[in-house]
């Protein structure tokens, strides 16, 4: 017999509040924790507090408006009652509004759980790459992004403003940078996934060698941000944003000089692998994928 229980508990961790705790879910079950940013600004966060190894796919924002609930990705496949379940913790209003930061399925992996109807909107790249994934061929084509847009396009007004910019390419060719600009936060998906090298998926039209430009210019254009919900980890500052533009400038830059002269590519990786040490809090593990990356698309 399944068993809840009402805790009631909220924890305040680096000024979020937590909710995840509100309701005990049976053992076994998925759960994901839902952090209160601002006013009506929501998150549903990679794992629960209790189980940070558990990997349900990116961070999914949840904009309640006066109409309905504005969401940003849709998290990992398998993980969509707990996406509904967190949705339901700080709303009963329906979900209106789909945006996909990008193409990855642990980023659109439960769009379907909406319904065909549901209002969704991509940059007109990511769109041509669902195209191209099972997930959305044969009868699930009509779970496809009703709306694209190129450079900027804003949805709601006043309060309920969002808008959604394109600035070029990265992690992919079509990675969307979403703003709440009455709330001044910034949902940068994986063009700030955590604090270590990016994965730079060139089959869908991703740069290394772009990734620091763009970003550049997101923070000369957009000035109305000073909270950032990365890709996968915890809340970041727009500082932080900043800081990451400078290290992916530096691993860029290594990469580009060891190319330049000649080394292999072995030793492009080992020369890189000392940039994380500049940057406090800086991990290395994704270092040799980004910069074999960066290294082929520069040869090529």
């Amino acid at each position: 017999m399944r068993r809840l229980v009402v805790l009631g508990a909220v924890m305040v961790v680096g000024g979020v509040c937590v909710l995840a705790a509100t309701q005990q879910a049976p053992q076994g079950a998925k759960t994901i924790a839902v952090e209160k940013l601002k006013d009506n600004l929501y998150v549903l966060t990679t794992s629960s507090p209790a189980d940070r190894a558990t990997f349900s796919g990116g961070n999914v924002a949840v904009f309640v408006t006066d109409s309905g609930a504005v969401i940003v990705d849709t998290k990992l496949a398998g993980w969509g009652q707990a996406l509904l379940d967190g949705i339901k913790k700080v709303t009963p209003k329906p979900v209106t509004t789909i945006i996909n930061t990008h193409t990855h399925g642990d980023h659109t992996g439960n769009n379907e759980l909406f319904g065909a109807t549901v209002d969704s909107v991509v940059h007109e790249n990511t769109k041509s790459n669902m195209v191209r994934m099972d997930a959305f061929k044969g009868d699930k084509a009509k779970f496809l992004p009703k709306r694209t847009y190129k450079d900027h396009l804003t949805i709601g007004s006043g309060k309920d403003q969002v808008d959604l910019h394109y600035f070029g390419a990265g992690h992919t060719n079509g990675d969307t940078f979403v703003v709440f600009p009455t709330l001044r936060v910034l949902h940068a998906g994986d063009m700030f996934a955590w604090k270590d090298a990016p994965f730079i998926d060139r089959s869908n039209g991703g740069s290394g060698v772009a990734f620091p430009q763009t970003l550049s210019k997101v923070l000369s254009t957009l000035k109305n941000f000073d909270t950032v919900i990365p890709g996968h980890i915890a809340m970041m500052t727009r500082r932080d944003l900043e800081e990451f533009q400078k290290f992916m400038a530096d691993l860029v830059s290594s990469v580009q000089a060891s190319a330049k002269a000649g080394k292999s590519l072995d030793d492009a990786v080992a020369t890189a692998m000392s940039v994380p040490g500049k940057y406090k809090g800086y991990q290395s593990e994704r270092i040799k994928a980004a910069v074999q990356a960066i290294y082929e698309e520069i040869k090529k």
